[in-house]
């Protein structure tokens, strides 16, 4: 049985942070980062059977073209992510009134729709970007055992490539739900490598008043290239998703709208209508 310490319980029975039940969540769920993003998504549906928000952490469940999808905010960063992925699955995976694992395991199928910059000149405000592979440069995941979901061998030609420095932690490799990419792929998208960082400023190697440990860092990344995939953009959720997910046996990939093209100096025009153009583009992929 799991200690009341470690799986927290509000006084309803729901999960902690999400304030969640078993029963109000769908198989197929999309996160985005800003919770006022959830309703521009649920805004689609034909019907919304339950809403929800405790902090920033807003949930809505209901059907796009008779699919029953949940939309959920996670906040910013690896830290909620953590949050997020271990309450979803003991949702599904944990008998709350016993507190033991389920003998049946179930399998999520979970998508990020977010924002990021990309680090490639060829890949355009506006456009998409299908991450094969979350590349974590944050250190929230090492605290699991990832040696046998994690993709040694990239790492090790990161760490070279960008002449890395082991004091920030060992950045790690997770590739994306292959299940996933084939249901949302097409040939109007970009793939690669995405980044995920442990903050916006500094780890993102982006300088206001403080000097960061590595001005070169961004170049080196948009140098990286591993057997023909690229470095293609940084945000800060994409790899600790694909790590709790695959360690925790949920299908999860992460699409991202290109809002701020790093390499150029440029930022879209409207980045509202890229992000309305990638939840629509998700919704209709997931609904076939």
């Amino acid at each position: 049985m799991i200690a009341s310490s470690e799986l927290i319980l509000n006084p309803d029975g729901s999960v902690y942070h999400l304030n969640l039940k078993p029963e109000h969540i769908a198989k197929d769920i999309l996160f985005v980062g800003d919770q006022n993003r959830v309703e521009k998504i649920t805004k689609h549906f034909e019907k919304i059977e339950f809403s929800q928000q405790k902090r920033e952490f807003k949930t809505q469940t209901g059907y796009y073209k008779g699919k029953r999808i949940t939309v959920m905010s996670s906040g910013i960063g690896p830290d909620n992510i953590d949050i997020v992925m271990n309450e979803l699955d003991a949702l599904v995976n944990i008998d709350l009134k016993t507190r033991e694992v389920k003998e049946e395991l179930t399998s999520l199928n979970i998508i990020r729709i977010g924002t990021s910059g990309s680090l490639q000149a060829d890949i355009p405000c506006d456009s998409i970007v299908l991450s094969q592979y979350g590349l974590g440069l944050d250190n929230m995941l090492r605290s699991y055992l990832i040696d046998d979901i994690s993709e040694k061998e990239i790492e090790e030609a990161f760490i070279k490539q960008t002449q890395w420095d082991m004091k920030k932690g060992r950045p790690y490799v997770i590739k994306g739900s292959e299940i996933l990419e084939k249901r949302m792929e097409s040939e109007t998208i970009f793939k690669g490598f995405t980044g995920t960082a442990g903050g916006f400023y500094g780890p993102q190697g982006r300088v206001l008043r403080l000097g960061i440990q590595d001005p070169e860092l961004n170049s080196k990344m948009d140098s990286f290239e591993f057997e023909g995939i690229k470095m293609t953009n940084l945000e800060m959720e994409t790899g600790a998703i694909y790590g709790l997910g695959k360690l925790l046996g949920h299908e999860c990939l992460s699409l991202n709208a290109i809002i701020a093209n790093r390499a150029t100096g440029t930022f879209s025009d409207d980045p509202y209508k890229a992000v309305d153009a990638l939840i629509e583009y998700a919704l209709d992929k997931l609904a076939e």
